[in-house]
């Protein structure tokens, strides 16, 4: 059972599939920041369509609140399963690790993977794994800085 979390100022907070409309949001803020021109319909459905008790959602809190006086979450990570598609090993796949722009740089990300790593082993599992834009720089730095290696390369044509 994952309960640590070594980010000073921050607490990790268990999430559940009653998190369904922050979990959307925190989709839409993600994908709005990397295109601003996204349809947000299809994050809805994502979620509606993964989210459950088998796929395992943190929240990172500050431990200062906000202007509102709220404790409202300021980063996130959800995992999925995937299947290795040359093993056909199952294994957690991050859905979404998001941190808001005035949290970043402060180690939350890098705590947040080290939940996900240490949840992927107390479950048994060998591998975790996810896909990132190949234009969100900032995010393959901090993959490939936790020991993250490319190994496909998805291509895709319009029509």
């Amino acid at each position: 059972m994952v309960s640590s979390f070594s980010v000073t100022g921050y607490r990790l907070r268990q999430g559940s599939p009653l998190d369904r409309a922050m979990l959307v949001i925190f989709m839409q803020r993600h994908y709005i920041e990397l295109d601003a021109e996204q349809s947000l319909g299809p994050m809805a459905a994502t979620v509606d369509r993964y989210l459950s008790r088998d796929t395992p959602l943190w929240w990172v809190e500050a431990d200062e609140p906000d202007a509102s006086g709220q404790s409202n979450p300021v980063g996130g990570l959800w995992l999925g399963q995937a299947t290795d598609q040359r093993t056909g090993v199952k294994h957690p796949y991050v859905l979404l690790l998001y941190v808001a722009p005035l949290h970043r740089r402060r180690g939350v990300a890098t705590a947040l993977m080290q939940v996900a790593h240490q949840w992927a082993k107390d479950q048994g599992y060998g591998q975790v794994s996810l896909q990132v834009f190949s234009h969100n720089q900032a995010a393959q730095a901090l993959y490939q800085k936790l020991g993250y290696q490319p190994e496909a390369l998805l291509m895709k044509r319009q029509l």
